[in-house]
Formats: structure tokens, C-alpha cells, sequence
């Protein structure tokens, strides 16, 4: 036969040959499985080669069994015979797997049935079951090959259901794991599944219990557990599972489970097996169990303990057993018992090593399913206690421990005392806390940190949720409290979604963002799945940042956690509190509001914004001592008007109750606190609390766009109507503009504004309804900011306000310190006359005023002070106003009256009026008069005031235009300051100082006839002059500094000022021969020696001097009001013996005095070159030519040898730099005039002349310096006065520069002669003549 079929057709023809190498037989083939006496070793290999043939070639072997039925059930029950038959089980396997594949392509229902009714009957012979087990594996191995045979075999062949039953009884696990796979087959069907319903319930459910609790081959727990798996697809085969389920309260007693539903505890027990497939099985159909009903279902797990081990299990390697660990937890955290026994705190170890280690996969799915167990479990570790638990389960132990080492609110022993007692809470309990100790707190903010820096958006979309869940006082109170790392992860989730969510935009205020995008536009309608999970990524992102904030306001109330007790002593932490709500801030406004406003371009959500605008109102509390600032921030940002757009455009008609509740509790909070730090000097806490009632009873309401609102504040209420809601809204949305405007957030249009104001106003003046003072004050100001963009007010509502103020008790009540309504109440005359004296008082009253910085020391910071002082344009254009001020200066405190004096000295500094000086200067003597009568000496020099008065009073004769007559005031006030300084004395120097300059004027702004009657005053006043005497004298007793000063101190400055009064005097008194009642008397060695030994005095100072000399030069030392002391002394010092007839012609100066003299100002000279100093060049000049003159007079000879020392030549070549520099400068000029004057030709050559007439000629004169232009005249009429030897065609050249010279004086115009420098006043005429 083996022969017969190795050859083409064997004995049976080419009919049967099946085309295989070699070729096969089937005819022959068949014979030989039927032949009793063929070994197993020809059988296997003919079986071997069928099922090749079946494999490879299965389309010939069924053409050739298809037309015959029989050959077909013969072939089929010739190899189902020999299935029991075979004892070798890898032979039967063969068998099985053959027979199977050949119904399979059969495909012919009638050799199903024919199989049924051999296992039929070979069931029914069979004598143990153990011979039965080829029939249950054939039938299971069909059940899964042929879609329909398990529905025939339960609908025509149910009787075999009985042998199954038998089988799964017998005790022989091979058997029973066959039968659990054909019951597994059958249970797939819906047709098995309604047909054996009842068989499961009354007959297969207590026997099947019963194997898988016992089975131990892992061939039967597979088998098992695939049936019941099949099972629990089926709501009523799980409720007939676990049948045992009583009442909540008697199922949590665990005593119960044992008996009657051993199914969480054989699920229970393969967890507690090795083997991680039997592990995720397990947990698999425990799922499959609890996703019907947990609530149900899962408190028999949990008494069986299944959490604990189910943590246990997710130690392991297996990516499909941790998935079905992680679902099947995720399904017992929907039952608060898993919390109330504290599984939680027994496994959150485990879980975070568990999440550490998925996160080393590439398994998106797990590491999401893992982040939702996470979150799951951080949203409800808490609850109430009333549940009783068992002390011998694990999770007992482990709670034991924990709360050893935990912190809660009450003492240890007392919750041990709970815990032993079997006292746990439904949820977990307040005192035990989900992280016990700080390692495994910092462990889950790792994985929190890494998860949300994952690629993946549906993972970093989970760890975000996770960290909302996360910042929780519940998990982090416990101390010390990792703050540092809170900061990392909290800036990691924002820097993570501003990436996602916020791409590059143009800044814009928040106003202008929540219409940026048209609701039409496809973008904004049709949002991509991209931008969906990129807004819900930001929404999950603002409820961690939220949840931030509210962390950090409830820490605040408990002292262990406001600093690290852990901290060693002297040494600063920064896991503080303090800090971290700083961080909160700063992260707010550099991170989270740009991202939000950057979302905002693109659509608006309203959960979004609802979470975002209550983080900020719990901002508001975070750090109390930034709130200010942080409120006025948000307003100058326009948060007003985002937070009222997002109202109107959400909330109305009821709708988004939680946006509008978050809105309307932002704004009120946002109010109130700009309301505290704008409205600081006169806050009243009932007017707060008015301010407080009627936000909150207001805003929820206010739900209208800006129109509406608008024209809602021009409604006038029903008459005797009850109903409040209107005027509620109308002030609401007074107070959000008033707030808004005050930072600079004006989102509605000044003029639509500024009528509907004054319509309110009207509104409420006509209904005879009083606003309060909060509105009315709020009101005025909305006014006045928006009266410059607006028409004026007409008669009306003019009258409207002014009777609305009159009704006030004081109207400091509606004031706001601000120059809009300043220039509100001023520029309207019927509110000027009325209220201008209480509002320039309360303007000057309020405490920081902003004139309060100015320099006294000169005036050169005065144009940089009137920018920034807002009443100076209202003064230039309403002058009448002065008359206010200077009644506030006679009326108001010395505060109020010296901030109005430094006003109008920034006023007359920086504008310039006749009309107004006039006016200021009566005034001012009105003034003076007062405080003189009014003071005594002692207290003049405490008159804070009384200084700038003064300075006042010399700033308006400043003012005056060239010379002028002095009328009846001038000479009043000569005299009341001429008096006011003899009561002084020499340190009071902020009174002497502008007194000394108003009298220095006083003498050289005049006219001669004003002037003698000026001299004759001040010399009348013996007090006076006294008090000169003792200024001049402090020059000797003046300290010189260790370096010069880049600035004219005080001191220096009185000095200054007294030298160059008492030089006016000297020349004035000698002028006009005035009598004097009083003498000052002089050490002259000391007054030259300060100007031979200048030791670093300014050069002011030494000006001054020289000035003095030079009057006391021109007299002769020999005038009435001039005693000079210490000739005599000088010289029985240095001259012991008689003085010669040349000495005895200088007296009282001596030779060697005048020379040491002049060489001091031949060096001064050169330090003009260096300095460049004009003031000092005509002064060092006019002293030289003042002193050769009186040499002249006393000794021709001296003043010739002072003249013409070879000395000058040098300093003359000194001043023109070596030939560099023209000769056209004042002080060469000068020098050449003296020296021709007197002749001195070794000095001065017709080469020099001649060079400076063609310098002349050659110069614009136009153009010169008058300075140059007086010192050219003058050196021009010398030369024709002295006769010099000239060439005729440059005497042409001299008369043509005179006459061009003269022509130029008379029609140029009188520079200011009086200048002040350093706070000194100097006439330029007084140093240059």
C-alpha cells in the first residue's frame, strides 16, 4: 500500500492522486488509516502527508471528496474511530487537527451533524470520562474553527450539554480544561449564551466556582478563565456570579464573602500566583466584573482585599498585566469604600514606581491609563468616617505605620486609638494622608514633572489634570512642604502650555481680544481636534495654577506650613511660603496672562475664562501686601472691560452661572482693592462697606454690553417705584468706569461718556434722588476726564452740579486728586466762583502734591518742574486764579501756603507777564506786612514760608523789562525787607538770601532818581547795616574746602551777595553823597589777601571781593560809609622803619601789597584761560584798570612800572593761545586799551594794532558779543585819544569801526542785566563797567 500510493494513480487510478512530491493516493490513504494491522508509524505518516495535502492543496482533496457523500463520512468516520483508538497523545493531536481541517473545508452542514452524533454516541459507550477527552477537545477545537457550530450543537445536539457537565465534574484536569474550553465556545454565542442561560444558573455555576478555585494546572486556570471571561460579557451571568450581593451596610461585612461568593477571592488567588499571564487574566475579568456596576460589585473585591494585591501586581514587566491592573484600579476608585480603607495609602508607592518605570516605554496608552488612575485617586482622598473596617486586613498594617509618622490635626495617639478601634471613613480619612512621608510626595511631583514635558499632547493632557488633582492641601500639608519643587512643576505646566497654546501674537490689552476672532469664521467654527485638546489642555492648566493659588491662601492659616521647620538655625530657606506666592505672581503676569490673552485671538471658551478670571480673584489674597499693585495692574490692562464683555456675551439670560459668579466676585474684589489704594486718605470703612454691598449685590446682574449700559444711566426710575435694580446697575457700572478711567483703561468713548454722566446727573437732579457720595464723587471725576474730548456744559447742567455740591457738608467728600478735575472746576466760571477756593485747597491739601521737590538752589530746574506741575497752562490761561492762591497763602496751614508759594515760583519761572507781576507784587507786600506784624524775631526764622516769599518777590522784579522808576510799593517793599533783614541774623540764610537779592536789584534796575532814594533807605536802616558788617566778617572765619566745589554752597552764596550789596552801596553812597548813620569798618589786609590767596574759593566769591576793592579803589579808600582798619598794624609789622615818600603816596596800600596784588590777577587771568570764564575775565580786568588808575593818581611812576612790566606781553600771549585765537576777545581788548593808555610800548606794538584793525574790519560787528563790541569801542577811542602813531588809511579804517560801532549800540536791543547765578543775583553792567 505505502508502495501503490508512492506511485502515480496506485492501484486506485489517477482519479485519487493528489498532485504532491511524492504523489499521493487518497484512496490508498484511507485504506491505510483503516487498516487494523498498519503501525501508528505508517498511520501518522499517511495523516502527515493528508494534512500537507489539506494545507498546501486543499482545493484537489475537496473536488475529490465533494462529489461523494460518502467517501466524505466515511473518511470522517474512519478518523474520528481512530481518535479512540490512539492512546499517543501527539498522534491524537494529529488526528484532531486533520479531522478538523477537513470539515472545515467540507463546509457542508451534514458532516457537523455527523460528528455530533458520533461524539453522541461515543459519549454515551464510553466508560470513564477520561476516554471522553478526544471528543471535548474535537468538539471545543470545531466550536472555534466553524462560526456556527456552537449553535448547532446547542440548539439540535443539547443533550451533549449533560456529558460537558459530567466531564467538568470528573476528576481529571485535562478533561475539565477541555470541557471549560468547549463551554468557552459555546458561552461566545448569543445563541449559546440565551439557550444555556439556565443550565449556567441551576446546574454549571457552583460546579465551575468550585473548578477555578481548585484548578492547578495552568491548562485548566487558562481554560477557566477564557469561560469566564465569556461569562461576565453578560450582565446577567455577572449578577448570577456574584449573587451573594445583600444591602450596602451587611455587604461590608467581609464575613459574608467566604461562603456565598468565593469569586473576589479565587480572582484574589490567581493574583497571588507568579505567573504575570494568570495575573493579567485575573485582573482582566475583574474588570469585566466591575464595569457593569462598581458601585455594585466592587465593595466584594475591596473586602476581599484585591486592592492591596492588585498594587502588589503592578511591580512587574508585563505591559498588558499593568493595563489591566491600571483599569481594573481606575474601576475601584468609582466605590468610596476603596478609599475609606486607605488602600489608597497602602499602594500610591507602588503606583509611582509603577508610573516611573511605563514612562520608559513607548506605550502611550499605559502611561495614559496610568496618569488617570493617578488623577482618580488624587481627586478623592478624603471623606467623612463612618464606616467600620476589619484591623486584620494588610492595608491595616501598613495605616498603622504610616500614621505614626504623619502630621495631623490632632494627637497620635488618639487617631491610633480610631484606627484600632476599626473607625475609618467612607472616604479616606482627614488625619491620614495619601503621601506619607516627603520622598514620596517628591516622587509623584517627578513623575507629575516628566509626564507633562512628554511629547505625546495625550499624555502631557492627562499629567496636567494629574496636577490640578496634585495641589491640594490634602496631599501636601503634611510638613515640611516642598515648595521649591512646586514652583518647578507649576512653571513646567505653564511654559509647557504657553508652547502648545500660544503662538507669537502682537501685545494687546485683554479688552481687545474677546471679539478679535468673528464667532462666522471657519476657524473659530469648525475648531480642529488640535485646538480642541490645546484648549482643553490650557483649561486643565489654569485649574492647576488655580488650585496653586488656593493652596496658598489656605496655608496661610496654619503656621507649620508658612516656613520649613526643618530649616537649621541662622540659616534662610527658600522652601517658604513667602516665596512661593511670590512666585505665583510673578508667573501670573509673565506667564499666564499672556497665554491666555494669546488664546483669546482665537476662540473663547467659557470654562476657560471662568477658571482663569477666579484664579486671579484668588490672586487677590495671595501675597496681601502686592495687592495693590496687582489690582492696579490688572485695571491699567484692561481686565474691566474684558471681564464685562465676557458677561454680556456669556452670562445673560442666565446663562454660565459659574462664568458670571467668577466675574462678578473678580470685579467686586478688583474694585475694592483699587479702591482702598486710590481713595487711601479718606477711605471710610462703612463707605467700603456700602462700595462692597452694592458690587455684590449689582454685578451679578450686570449682563449688558457698553451700549446698553450706557443708555441705562440715562433711565430715569419710576416714580415711588420700589424696584432698585436700576439705579443698582447705573452706580455698578459708575464705579467699573470710575475704576477703569483712574487707570488709564478707557473703553468708552469720552463723549458718549461725558452725556451720559451729565444725563445721570440730570436724571437724578429731576427725580429729586441724591446718589451717594461714592457715585456722585466718581461722576465728577468720569466729567472731568472726559471734558477735553467733549462739548462744553451748558447752563443746565452747570446749575445741576452746582446745586448737587451746595447740598454737600464738604466738598472734599467727592474729591479725587486729579488735574483733570482740577481744570473741571476752573474752567468753568459759575464752578471757579463758587468752588475754586475749596478745590485749590484741597488740591495744595492733598499729601503728595508734586510740588514739593523743588530746588531752592537757583532756578534751573524750573522749566523740568512745570512739565510735571499741572496748574501752571490754567494759571497762563486764567491769571484771575493768582488771586485764589495768594488768598490760600494769607488763609491756608504753612503746608498748604508754601506748596502755593512753590507754585507760583514755577509759575513766574517759567512764564512770563506784566500784568502779572504787578499784581503778584502788591499782593505780596499785603503779605510781607501780615507775617512782619504778625511775627516776632524768633519766629521769622521758623516761618517755613517766609523764605519763599521772598524768593517770590525777587522772581517778579526779575520779571520787569529793563529800567524802571520804583513806585509807592517797590519802595514799601524796600523797606519791609530792608527791616526784615535787620532782624536776622547772619545763618539764616533761606531768609537773607533772596532779601539781599531783592535789594541788590533794587539798586541797579532803576533809575538814578529811584536809585538815591533807594541808597538813602537802606542806609537810613542801621540794622541793616549791621548785619552786613557781621556777613562781610564770616569771610574771614569761612573754612576752605579740601577741594573746589562743582557747586555755590549757601554760605558762599550769602557772601556772594554781601560783597556786591556793599560794593552797590559804596558807589551809590559816594554817587549821590547820601548821609550815613551807620559806618562798616574793614581789615583792607584781609580783603587783599583773600584775593592774593584765593585758596580754592569760588569764583563768584572772589568777584564779589573784587568788586568791593574796586569801589573802595575808585574812592580812594576814603568814603563815609568805609572805615578801614590795620594800617597802622600792617606795617609795624612788615615796615619797621619809617615809611619813604613812595610808600607814604599809596596809603593805605603799600608796595609790596599792589605788586602781590597784581601778580594775583595776572594768574587769575590765566585761569580764565583755562576756565573760560567770562564773568571773571571782566571782572579780574576791571580791577587791574581800577588799580592802575588809583596808582596813577597816588604815584605816576608805580602805575607806569605796574603797566608796563615785560610780564604782560606774556599773558597777553597767554590769552591769545600762541597767536590761535582772535584779538577780538573783551578782556584783550580791555588789557590793550590799559596798556596804550598808559603808553606802554614794550607791551603793545603797531603790529598788534595793526592785526586787531584788520580783525575788525574784517568781523561781522552784527555779530559780536556786546561785551567785545563795548571793549573794540573803547580800545578804538584810545587810540585816537592817545595820539598813536597810525597810517592815515588806518585812521579811516578806526572812524569807519566807531561810527559802525556806534550805529550798532543804538539799535540794539537791552539785554537782562540782572542774572542769578548760583542763587546769587549779579548785574553784568556792575562787573563789566
Amino acid at each position: 500500500m505505502a508502495a501503490g500510493c508512492a506511485r502515480p494513480g496506485g492501484g486506485h487510478g489517477a482519479r485519487w492522486s493528489l498532485p504532491l512530491r511524492p504523489p499521493l493516493c487518497l484512496a490508498c490513504a484511507v485504506e491505510t488509516l483503516r487498516d487494523g494491522s498498519a503501525s501508528l508509524v505508517r498511520k501518522r505518516h499517511v495523516l502527515s502527508r493528508l494534512q500537507d495535502a489539506l494545507a498546501w492543496q486543499a482545493l484537489p482533496v475537496i473536488q475529490l471528496l465533494a462529489p461523494d457523500e460518502r467517501v466524505c463520512v466515511h473518511l470522517i468516520g474512519t478518523l474520528f474511530g481512530m481518535l479512540h483508538t490512539v492512546e499517543d497523545s501527539s498522534a491524537l493531536d494529529l488526528f484532531i487537527e486533520v479531522l478538523v481541517r477537513l470539515v472545515v473545508e467540507l463546509k457542508s452542514e451534514q458532516y457537523f451533524h455527523c460528528i455530533l452524533d458520533e461524539s453522541q454516541k461515543e459519549l454515551c459507550k464510553a466508560t470513564t470520562m477520561r476516554g471522553s477527552l478526544p471528543t471535548f477537545t474535537l468538539l471545543g477545537k470545531l466550536a472555534d474553527a466553524i462560526p456556527g457550530f456552537a449553535d448547532i450543537l446547542v440548539v439540535e445536539h443539547s443533550n451533549l450539554v449533560d456529558h460537558l457537565l459530567m466531564g467538568l465534574a470528573y476528576p481529571n484536569e485535562g478533561v475539565k480544561a477541555a470541557v471549560c474550553y468547549l463551554y468557552g465556545k459555546l458561552y461566545s454565542s448569543p445563541v449559546g449564551t440565551e439557550r444555556l442561560s439556565a443550565h449556567f444558573e441551576e446546574r454549571l455555576r457552583g460546579i465551575f466556582l468550585n473548578t477555578l478555585g481548585r484548578a492547578q494546572t495552568k491548562e485548566l486556570q487558562i481554560n477557566c478563565l477564557g469561560l469566564l471571561k465569556e461569562l461576565l460579557k453578560s450582565d446577567h451571568f455577572v449578577s448570577i456570579l456574584m449573587n451573594n450581593l445583600k444591602p450596602e451596610e451587611e455587604s461590608e461585612n467581609p464575613d459574608l464573602l467566604e461562603g456565598e461568593n468565593p469569586l473576589p477571592l479565587v480572582l484574589k488567588k490567581l493574583l497571588l500566583t507568579r505567573d504575570e499571564m494568570l495575573q493579567a487574566a485575573s485582573s482582566h475579568c475583574m474588570a469585566a466584573v466591575l464595569v457593569h456596576s462598581p458601585s455594585r460589585y466592587a465593595p466584594a473585591f475591596i473586602h476581599a482585599d484585591v486592592p492591596e494585591f492588585l498594587f502588589e501586581c503592578l511591580l512587574c514587566n508585563s505591559e498588558i498585566l499593568i493595563w489591566s491592573v491600571y483599569c481594573c484600579l481606575l474601576l475601584l476608585t468609582e466605590e468610596r469604600l476603596f478609599f475609606s480603607k486607605c488602600h489608597t495609602v497602602y499602594g500610591i508607592e507602588s503606583l509611582m514606581r509603577s508610573l516611573q518605570d511605563v514612562l520608559q516605554l513607548n506605550n502611550v496608552e499605559l502611561h495614559k491609563q496610568g496618569l488617570l488612575l493617578f488623577t482618580e485617586i488624587l481627586k478623592r482622598t478624603t471623606g467623612v468616617a463612618r464606616t467600620v473596617w476589619d484591623p486584620k486586613m494588610r492595608g491595616y498594617r501598613k495605616l498603622r505605620e504610616c500614621c505614626l509618622h504623619a502630621f495631623c490635626s490632632g494627637p497620635k495617639d488618639i487617631i491610633v486609638h480610631h484606627i484600632a478601634s476599626g473607625l475609618v471613613p467612607l472616604e479616606q480619612p482627614v488625619e491620614i494622608k495619601l503621601f506619607t512621608n516627603r520622598d514620596v510626595c517628591i516622587e509623584a511631583i517627578d513623575v507629575l514633572m516628566e509626564t507633562v514635558n512628554c511629547p505625546v499632547l495625550e499624555v502631557a493632557l492627562e499629567a496636567v489634570r494629574a496636577v490640578a488633582a496634585f495641589l491640594r492641601k490634602d496631599h501636601l500639608s503634611s510638613p515640611p512642604v516642598p515648595y521649591e519643587e512646586l514652583q518647578k512643576l507649576l512653571e513646567a505646566v505653564l511654559k509647557r502650555c504657553a508652547d502648545l497654546c500660544s503662538p507669537q501674537s502682537s501685545k494687546r490689552h485683554a479688552g481687545d481680544l474677546l471679539f478679535s476672532v468673528s464667532q462666522s469664521h471657519p476657524a473659530n467654527r469648525n475648531l480642529s481636534r488640535v485646538s480642541q485638546r490645546q484648549g482643553q489642555f490650557l483649561l486643565n492648566t489654569l485649574q492647576s495654577f488655580r488650585n496653586a493659588c488656593r493652596l496658598a491662601v489656605e496655608f496661610q492659616s496654619d503656621f507649620m506650613a508658612q516656613e520649613n521647620a526643618f530649616t537649621a538655625p541662622n540659616s534662610e530657606s527658600k522652601d517658604t511660603l513667602s516665596n512661593f506666592s511670590e512666585f505665583l505672581l510673578r508667573i501670573c503676569d509673565s506667564l499666564c496672562i499672556p497665554m491666555v490673552m494669546n488664546y483669546l485671538e482665537r476662540a473663547v471658551s467659557p470654562s476657560v475664562m471662568e477658571v482663569f478670571i477666579s484664579a486671579l480673584n484668588t490672586l487677590f489674597t495671595v501675597v496681601p501686601k502686592m495687592q495693590k499693585k496687582f489690582s492696579k495692574k490688572l485695571a491699567s490692562s484692561s481686565f474691566i472691560r474684558l471681564t464685562l464683555e465676557l458677561k454680556a456675551r456669556f452670562c445673560s439670560v442666565q446663562s454660565n452661572p459659574a462664568l458670571n459668579q467668577a466675574c462678578s466676585s473678580f470685579l467686586c474684589s478688583l474694585c475694592l482693592s483699587l479702591y482702598s489704594a486710590t481713595e487711601k486718605e479718606k477711605t471710610s470703612s462703612q463707605e467700603e462697606q456700602d462700595i462692597s454691598e452694592l458690587l455684590q449685590k449689582g454685578l451679578p446682574q450686570l449682563n449688558y454690553t457698553t451700549a446698553e449700559s450706557l443708555l441705562l444711566l440715562a433711565e430715569t426710575p419710576e416714580p415711588f417705584s420700589l424696584d432698585q435694580a436700576l439705579c443698582s446697575h447705573q452706580h455698578c457700572f459708575i464705579l467699573l468706569l470710575y475704576f477703569a478711567y483712574t487707570l488709564e483703561d478707557r473703553f468708552v468713548p469720552e463723549a458718549e461718556l461725558f452725556l451720559a454722566i451729565r444725563n445721570f446727573l440730570l436724571s437724578a437732579q429731576d427725580h429729586g434722588d441724591c446718589p451717594p457720595l461714592y457715585i456722585l464723587r466718581a461722576a465728577l471725576y468720569l466729567l472731568a476726564v472726559c471734558q477735553d474730548k467733549s462739548q462744553p456744559l451748558d447752563l443746565r447742567s452747570l446749575c445741576t452740579i452746582r446745586r448737587i455740591l451746595d447740598n454737600l457738608p464738604d466738598l472734599s467728600l467727592v474729591y479725587v486728586h486729579c488735574p483733570l478735575l482740577l481744570k473741571f472746576f476752573l474752567c468753568y466760571p459759575e464752578l471757579m466762583g463758587r468752588f475754586g477756593h475749596q478745590v485749590l485747597q484741597l488740591w495744595f491739601s492733598w499729601g503728595d502734591c508734586k510740588q514739593t521737590g523743588i530746588e531752592e538752589d537757583g532756578f534751573g530746574m524750573s522749566d523740568q518742574l512745570s512739565s510735571v506741575n499741572p496748574l501752571l497752562p490754567i494759571l497762563k490761561s486764567n491769571s484771575s486764579i493768582l488771586l485764589i492762591l495768594l488768598d490760600l497763602v494769607c488763609s491756608s496751614s504753612v503746608e498748604v501756603a508754601w506748596k502755593v508759594l512753590m507754585t507760583l515760583k514755577i509759575f513766574l519761572e517759567s512764564y512770563d507777564h506784566v500784568l502779572v507781576c504787578d499784581l503778584l507784587r502788591s499782593q505780596f507786600l499785603q503779605i510781607l506786612q501780615q507775617v512782619l506784624v504778625e511775627s516776632s524775631s524768633a519766629s521769622l526764622q521758623a516761618n517755613r514760608n517766609l523764605p519763599v516769599l521772598l524768593s517770590l518777590l525777587f522772581l517778579v522784579q526779575l520779571r520787569s523789562k529793563g529800567v524802571r522808576e520804583l513806585d509807592s510799593t517797590d519802595f514799601k517793599l524796600l523797606h519791609q525787607v530792608s527791616n526784615l533783614c535787620g532782624k536776622c541774623r547772619p545763618r539764616d540764610i533761606d531768609l537773607l538770601q533772596p532779601s539781599l537779592n531783592f535789594l541788590y536789584w533794587s539798586l541797579h534796575q532803576t533809575t538814578p532818581g529811584s536809585q538815591q532814594r533807594a541808597v538813602a533807605v537802606l542806609l537810613s536802616n542801621v540794622p541793616l547795616l549791621d548785619l552786613l558788617q557781621k556777613v562781610l566778617e564770616c569771610t574771614w572765619l569761612r573754612s576752605p574746602p579740601s577741594e573746589p566745589a562743582a557747586y555755590l554752597s549757601p554760605e558762599d552764596a550769602l557772601l556772594c551777595s554781601g560783597w556786591l550789596l556793599v560794593a552797590s552801596l559804596l558807589l551809590s553812597q559816594h554817587r549821590y553823597n547820601t548821609e550815613v548813620h551807620q559806618t562798616l569798618s574793614l581789615d583792607l589786609t584781609k580783603v587783599l589777601n583773600e584775593v592774593i590767596f584765593r585758596n580754592k574759593k569760588p569764583i563768584l566769591l572772589l568777584v564779589s571781593i573784587m568788586q568791593f576793592l574796586r569801589a573802595a579803589l575808585r574812592q580812594n579808600f576814603s568814603s563815609s560809609l568805609l572805615v578801614i582798619i590795620g594800617q597802622s598794624t600792617a606795617q609795624a609789622t612788615t615796615q619797621p622803619q619809617p615809611p619813604s615818600l613812595q610808600d607814604a603816596a599809596l596809603h593805605p596800600l603799600v608796595p609790596q601789597q599792589v605788586f602781590s596784588l597784581v601778580a594775583s590777577l595776572q594768574n587769575l587771568l590765566v585761569h580764565v584761560q583755562l576756565k573760560k570764564d567770562l564773568l571773571l575775565s571782566q571782572a579780574v580786568v576791571a580791577c587791574l584798570e581800577t588799580l592802575v588808575e588809583y596808582l596813577y593818581e597816588k604815584n605816576q611812576d608805580v602805575a607806569l612800572h605796574v603797566a608796563s612790566q615785560p610780564w604782560h606781553r606774556f599773558l597777553l600771549f597767554t590769552l591769545l593761545d600762541g597767536g590761535q585765537k582772535s584779538f577780538l576777545q573783551p578782556e584783550v581788548l580791555r588789557l590793550m586799551t590799559l596798556f596804550l593808555r598808559y603808553k606802554s610800548s614794550n607791551i603793545i606794538s603797531q603790529k598788534e594794532i595793526s592785526q586787531i584793525l584788520q580783525e575788525a574790519g574784517e568781523a561781522n560787528l552784527a555779530e559780536l558779543p556786546e561785551a567785545t563790541s563795548r571793549a573794540l569801542r573803547l580800545f578804538l577811542c584810545q587810540i585816537q585819544s592817545s595820539q598813536f602813531q597810525v597810517e592815515p588809511a588806518q585812521a579811516g579804517t578806526i572812524q569807519t569801526l566807531l561810527e559802525r560801532l556806534l550805529g550798532q549800540r543804538t539799535t540794539s536791543l537791552k539785554h537782562q542785566d540782572i542774572v542769578c547765578l548760583g542763587g546769587v543775583a549779579v548785574s553784568l553792567s556792575h562787573i563789566g563797567d
